[in-house]
């Protein structure tokens, strides 16, 4: 095996993590050391194309366990920390937030002194060159009115304990680069969607449930607006972001694809009629069920990504049309996947995700 480098993922099965590891081991010239504390959007299935690859080593562990990240830094060296280890949905942090504060800031916390410890050890190019990129949420800036777009400068107005636990890391990340030096990087991302994303997320929830004929549950009217990227774009981006991003700095990454929540849903309900001709639940749209609103819902988000457009070069390869094409085909053609996470058996327990909200 020949590696030109190492980096340690943490959260590296889940959705977005898990697709960039996917990318990062299936390039050949890197050895993934993937630290996840496989919760219930930890999906080792996700991961089954790897399962085998020399370049990635998976590890069964929490980024608050001080010790055992301790340990990988020593053993596997790595030049750089892309750090997706997070809780992530809005309605469990709202019904149990404890475990938002335990992983989102107490855990960001044990890996930044982990990593602090280690990177002071460096010397040479090795030090010059490490990175910790942070990987965060839009949400951490609260919600917009009819106008305008979220930028790098907007202040941190989380309004559910969800975002207000991932402002409290990004805090936290910035903290350490201008008390310690550390060279640290964050992304600020819109709405992800794509392969291999937990089916209590709007997308997935909806195309799981259209296919079974369950109802399709909408928060409020469906005026929820939120920007939408493809999760390969967002991987491109973390890519970019860790290759030439400059310490320090925070990087907003956007689809520029706003839509409202019941866009999505009817774009999908029709996609499924497209491509399910002979469904007996077409046309789809009658699925829709308007459900109790959500508490501290935010209105709207969107992202001004021209900071990394300018400065790096990146902007999105896919509109929201041809993303969610290519998605709700995956998940046409890998039923199995999602039905083992929606009875709960790629862990061994039922979840019973059909009946949940979205939005």
């Amino acid at each position: 095996m020949s590696n030109t480098k190492t980096i340690l993922v943490t959260g590296g099965a889940g959705f977005i993590g898990g697709n960039f590891v996917l990318r990062q081991v299936r390039r050949g010239d890197t050895l993934v050391v993937n630290l996840d504390a496989l919760t219930y959007a930890g999906n080792l299935d996700s991961l089954d194309s790897i399962e085998d690859n020399p370049n990635h080593a998976f590890v069964l562990g929490s980024i608050g366990d001080r010790a055992l990240v301790d340990y990988l830094l020593e053993r596997y060296e790595p030049s750089a920390i892309v750090n997706f280890a997070a809780e992530s949905h809005v309605d469990r942090s709202i019904d149990s937030p404890e475990a938002f504060i335990q992983t989102n800031l107490l855990g960001t916390f044990q890996l930044l002194e982990a990593t602090r410890k280690y990177w002071r050890r460096l010397s040479g190019k090795a030090r010059d060159n490490f990175r910790f990129l942070h990987v965060s949420t839009d949400e951490v800036y609260g919600t917009l009115g009819a106008t305008g777009k979220f930028t790098e400068e907007n202040p941190y107005r989380p309004n559910s304990p969800y975002s207000a636990s991932k402002a409290g890391s990004d805090h936290l990340v910035r903290a350490y680069f201008h008390t310690y030096g550390l060279p640290v990087l964050t992304t600020n991302c819109s709405n992800n969607y794509g392969p291999y994303q937990f089916p209590e997320k709007l997308i997935p929830l909806m195309i799981h449930n259209g296919l079974k004929g369950k109802p399709l549950p909408v928060y409020g009217n469906g005026a929820n607006v939120r920007d939408w990227l493809y999760v390969e774009d967002h991987c491109r981006a973390i890519e970019r972001v860790l290759a030439a991003g400059t310490p320090g700095e925070v990087y907003n990454i956007g689809g520029n694809n706003e839509k409202t929540n019941l866009e999505v849903v009817h774009t999908l309900c029709d996609l499924l009629d497209e491509l399910r001709p002979d469904s007996p639940y077409r046309p789809h749209r009658k699925l829709i069920q308007f459900v109790a609103d959500r508490p501290g819902h935010d209105l709207r988000y969107a992202i001004d990504a021209s900071k990394i457009q300018k400065d790096l070069g990146w902007e999105p390869e896919e509109t929201f049309e041809t993303g969610l094409q290519k998605t709700v085909q995956w998940y046409l053609s890998n039923q199995t996947w999602c039905q083992r996470v929606m009875d709960g058996s790629y862990r061994g327990e039922r979840l019973g995700l059909e009946q949940s909200g979205a939005g």
